[in-house]
């Protein structure tokens, strides 16, 4: 799952607005709104869910689970190495 928190840091990684994301994702801009607007984990349709992950997984965004390697427990987002 992803976090609203995720959500937001994604977009301020890769320098883009709500609306930019939305259609990156082929959604509706009051969608991207809602799920940012979730508190804590975000709720939606799981279809709708995926549209946003494979955007931001396309634009270069790994998301960071609780129990993933890292540094540090807990969730992030931080962006993939290009080669």
């Amino acid at each position: 799952m992803i976090t609203a928190a995720q959500m937001r840091a994604a977009r301020a990684l890769l320098g883009i607005d709500q609306r930019q994301l939305a259609a990156m994702a082929g959604v509706s801009l009051p969608t991207i709104q809602r799920m940012e607007a979730s508190d804590g984990t975000v709720r939606a349709v799981v279809g709708t869910l995926m549209k946003v992950i494979d955007a931001l997984d396309a634009a270069g965004i790994e998301l960071i689970g609780p129990e993933q390697p890292s540094q540090a427990r807990g969730r992030g987002v931080r962006l993939k190495e290009r080669e």
